[in-house]
């Protein structure tokens, strides 16, 4: 198969000038024009963060499990690049409609939540369902989002190569499978096609990896660079042949 373009999600934003999943790393993401930015989200206290760590250690001093904390007492707390954990709200807000948002539920107690979050700030603002898409890990939140939120597509995240492929997807009525790079896998790819989804893959930072993915018929890669991919596409483009 002739390669063609890939859609790109910047995968917590563009961390590479700021820390991950901050207003700052989206921002930055924005300004290169990618076509969507990739957030991951907890319930902290009855709050919506976008931050990815269940443990603090990493990107914030500390050991103790996010959920043990108030959201007042994390978003005090100055990351790396000077910014503070976000609200999911505070990140409709800076996107607003210039790109796709992927808002990946890694938590328990989100579906909730995200349901009258992204209700209330189309309310407001007048915009639109179609440019979000709720993924996730967790089957069953994905499954409350169908119930609470039907308007939002939902995106099926797996690490691995089931049995039955792509078929976790049907009762889920996903718009897309998110597969890992590790595992990919042409029949998975081609059973997730037969079902009329998107195949996005995470994370892909390689050319050579994004010449084989797109070789492959994939429609877009979650990235920590997405540069290398902006310009893939632009190379793409330039040969005169895309899918």
């Amino acid at each position: 198969m002739t390669p063609g373009t890939l859609f790109c999600f910047a995968h917590r934003g563009y961390h590479q000038r700021a820390s991950e999943n901050t207003l700052q790393a989206i921002g930055h993401a924005l300004e290169m024009a990618v076509g969507g930015i990739e957030i991951d989200i907890w319930n902290v206290g009855g709050q919506l963060l976008v931050t990815h760590d269940r443990r603090l250690g990493r990107l914030l001093a500390g050991s103790e499990l996010i959920t043990d904390l108030r959201p007042e007492t994390l978003r005090e707390r100055p990351l790396p690049c000077g910014n503070t954990i976000p609200t999911l709200h505070e990140v409709l807000e800076l996107v607003s409609d210039s790109a796709q948002l992927n808002i990946e539920i890694k938590g328990p107690n989100c579906a909730n939540l995200v349901a009258k979050t992204i209700r209330a700030f189309i309310s407001d603002k007048g915009t639109t369902f179609d440019q979000y898409i709720v993924s996730s890990f967790d089957h069953h939140q994905l499954y409350e989002c169908l119930r609470l939120l039907p308007e939002v597509r939902r995106g099926v995240i797996v690490s691995g190569v089931p049995l039955d492929l792509a078929a976790c997807t049907a009762p889920l009525k996903a718009y897309s499978l998110h597969t890992s790079l590790d595992f990919i896998n042409e029949h998975m790819l081609a059973d997730a096609k037969q079902r009329g989804l998107k195949n996005y893959v995470f994370t892909v930072n390689n050319p050579n990896d994004l010449l084989l993915l797109a070789a492959q018929g994939v429609d877009g890669v979650f990235t920590d660079e997405p540069q290398v991919v902006l310009d893939f596409n632009a190379r793409v483009l330039a040969s005169g042949i895309t899918n």
